[in-house]
């Protein structure tokens, strides 16, 4: 193999086949290992694989792709998003102490607020935003501390390294859930973090097909431990689903060039529209993150949110909508459209929600790969729709 360094969208195709090819047809995709068991010819030492949940031959080939995509020494692919984000997260002991971003994740928040502390695990909610409130939260037990970066659904900022600098005066490990930029836009393990976590459900696979989660470990050491998590609590990504989920990584490159194009198209379109309250855009200038997250990611990505009046207009701007699925998750080839507050964070009591901002009238739109002309005429139609409704209400 020629040492010549390779693009990220080159590493996204030929990481997973990398000195890989199967032995006796040369072929190009990984395998398909629909074992759950092997042979070992010898009595007293065993071959590589004993066990699928231990191991097994296509999901180490997606491992190695991710760990070598991000940068880092080991990977993890496990059965869900929330599987790799929990089992991260069963590093902590009791008496342990987490500071997580506000701006979470609804699973990532139910796991915290009411799984952990089953176990003797507190944790802090604080503004990521703001690095002196991240710093106030630490306390002399703090192990951890949780960054998403965008956040979902407001698409908050983070800055990392000022965060990792932190961690590392205080003597916590960082973890990020990189799910919206992938390692394509943004290499955290690159900035000092230690665990990236991906809902591969998403961009990574992109097509709506299968659910997985990935974990990405730079240390050694933090990856054996993460290692024996991932194998003590089995919540392993199957092999048909690694095949899948390699295949979607190789095509992710011209996936999201696309979509981000077409977003920043939408977010600048939404901007102007009268009914719009407010656009949150990583691409937009007049985003409060914009300069950080120019710093220290290639792309604003393919994920942006809107905020409409109330409820009755969201609804009237959903229901007109011809061309983009109405439905949880993103980063398919189709547009998705989501309604946070009964979807992706429904898991968050109302109060809570609203003290994040995430109101009854706020939409998050995932770009997928219509023609954006389209889409902008969708969009055009049924905001027309909801501006009718507001005012025959009178709001």
């Amino acid at each position: 193999m020629s040492n010549v360094k390779e693009n990220l969208a080159t590493s996204l195709i030929t990481a997973s086949t990398r000195g890989n090819y199967e032995q006796k047809t040369g072929a190009v995709n990984v395998p398909i290992y629909l074992s759950s068991t092997y042979h070992q010819e010898s009595f007293d030492s065993f071959g590589p694989y004993d066990y699928s949940r231990s191991g097994n031959p296509t999901r180490d080939a997606l491992e190695k792709t991710i760990a070598e995509l991000e940068g880092g020494t080991r990977g993890f692919a496990f059965a869900s998003g929330i599987a790799a984000i929990s089992s991260a997260l069963m590093l902590l002991s009791s008496g342990d102490h987490i500071v997580v971003t506000e701006e979470v994740y609804g699973g990532t928040y139910r796991f915290i607020t009411e799984v952990l502390p089953r176990f003797g695990i507190d944790y802090t909610f604080a503004d990521f935003t703001n690095a002196e409130a991240v710093e106030q939260a630490i306390r002399p037990n703090t192990q951890v501390i949780y960054i998403e970066t965008p956040a979902n659904p407001r698409l908050g900022i983070t800055d990392i390294e000022a965060i990792v600098a932190l961690a590392k005066a205080n003597d916590c490990l960082t973890f990020l859930d990189n799910t919206f930029m992938t390692p394509l836009y943004q290499r955290p393990l690159d900035l000092g973090v230690d665990i990236v976590l991906h809902s591969a459900t998403k961009f990574l696979s992109g097509h709506s097909d299968i659910v997985a989660g990935l974990a990405v470990t730079k240390d050694e050491e933090l990856g054996k431990r993460l290692g024996f998590i991932q194998n003590s609590f089995g919540a392993i990504l199957g092999a048909q689903d690694s095949f899948s989920l390699i295949q979607g990584i190789k095509t992710m490159g011209a996936r999201l060039a696309q979509s981000t194009e077409a977003a920043q198209k939408l977010a600048t379109y939404l901007t102007n529209h009268p009914l719009v309250e407010e656009v949150l855009y990583p691409g937009l200038s007049t985003h409060p993150g914009y300069e950080i997250h120019a710093r220290q990611a290639k792309s604003p990505g393919a994920v942006l949110s809107f905020q409409l009046p109330n409820r009755d207009t969201a609804k009237a701007f959903v229901e007109s909508l011809q061309i983009p699925v109405f439905a949880v998750s993103l980063g398919g080839v189709e547009s998705i459209l989501s309604y946070p507050a009964t979807m992706s964070h429904a898991a968050i009591p109302k109060v809570e929600r609203e003290k994040r901002g995430i109101t009854d009238g706020l939409l998050r739109f995932s770009v997928g790969l219509e023609h954006i002309d389209d889409l902008i005429a969708d969009f055009d139609q049924a905001l027309t729709i909801a501006s009718n409704i507001k005012q025959k209400v009178g709001i």
